[in-house]
């Protein structure tokens, strides 16, 4: 049998299909905070492409990176390890758009409202996987 994310399946008219890493609502909230922070950083100064550029594109492209890496392992606990990984990187890129702001480079509070909710979707997806261990 195909595995799907971490066993989860999805009836649908009758038919079981298989669910991955691009059905998780953190997963596509983490590549249009991806999508965001290319937009934003375009317009940084040239002078930061090998600096916060580089930095914050990284921390963001590892957001979903990590989610589906996870979504792919073997088990729960392993799936759980690489959500916490994400949620580092989405601290990590939290702390370079408040330094982005203090530069001036961003002048809106869009960005740290999306990272602030796929924070808070992150944890609830942690505690769900958790609670699923414990049956």
């Amino acid at each position: 049998m195909s595995r799907c994310v971490n066993g989860w399946m999805d009836e649908l008219m009758g038919e079981r299909e298989m669910l991955t890493h691009k059905d998780l609502d953190v997963w596509k909230l983490g590549i249009e905070l991806v999508e965001e922070i290319y937009k934003i950083t375009s317009k940084f100064p040239k002078n930061e492409i090998y600096g916060l550029i580089s930095q914050m594109r990284r921390a963001a492209v590892s957001i979903p990176s990590n989610i589906s890496e996870g979504a792919a392992r073997d088990s729960t606990k392993e799936f759980i390890q690489f959500l916490y990984v994400a949620l580092g990187s989405l601290s990590e890129l939290e702390t370079q758009v408040i330094i982005a702001k203090k530069l001036s480079y961003i002048n809106n509070n869009k960005c740290l409202g999306n990272i602030e909710l796929l924070r808070k979707k992150l944890l609830n997806f942690i505690k769900y996987q958790k609670g699923r261990m414990k049956r």
